[in-house]
């Protein structure tokens, strides 16, 4: 893809996309690398994931960041009670991609400490935050860039039309002229 000039994005949970022998076949022109985090304790994190830890991703979007990349940190999905958010604001990271936690009978039984009372809107066999709820939640969340992805279809416009920076690609994905997406 490089060689063709071919846009690409990475999403991934691991810290090993920040490594030198990663980094050297990443073109910063054409990668959009977006690192997952739920949570920033490290501890809590091992109870339901089984990647690398937070702190660890927190360092490669650090890293990445610093050599030029176009990278954000994806909280996906944002839980609440699960995030630090002065933490969070005070890492430095310049861009973000936030996605809500969707409910089903599934996600209430693995997520058996989250009060889902406030889950009160349904679509597509989910259960979803009301709109209000939501913009209080990214109300908190300082980081520059802020692009919020979203699948219930009047919220989708309401983060298109006062949120997101660009309004034609909900990722935030920086394009260069030479390349390809």
């Amino acid at each position: 893809m490089n060689r063709y000039r071919i846009g690409y994005l990475i999403v991934t949970k691991s810290a090993l996309i920040a490594e030198p022998e990663y980094m050297d076949i990443l073109d910063k022109e054409l990668a959009h690398i977006q690192i997952t985090v739920t949570c920033l304790d490290d501890a809590r994190a091992l109870q339901y994931e089984k990647s690398s830890p937070p702190s660890q991703r927190i360092h490669a979007i650090q890293r990445l960041q610093e050599a030029g990349f176009d990278v954000s940190i994806r909280l996906s999905p944002i839980i609440e009670p699960f995030m630090d958010f002065e933490k969070l604001n005070a890492i430095g990271i310049e861009k973000c991609i936030i996605e809500f936690l969707r409910i089903n009978s599934w996600i209430k039984q693995w997520l058996k400490d989250v009060d889902f009372t406030k889950y009160t809107l349904q679509q597509g066999g989910y259960r979803h935050l009301p709109l209000p709820e939501k913009i209080r939640i990214v109300e908190k969340i300082l980081i520059p860039e802020k692009t919020v992805c979203e699948d219930v279809t009047e919220h989708y416009f309401y983060w298109r039309d006062h949120v997101n920076p660009n309004q034609e690609d909900c990722c935030n994905l920086r394009i260069y002229k030479d390349s390809i997406v």
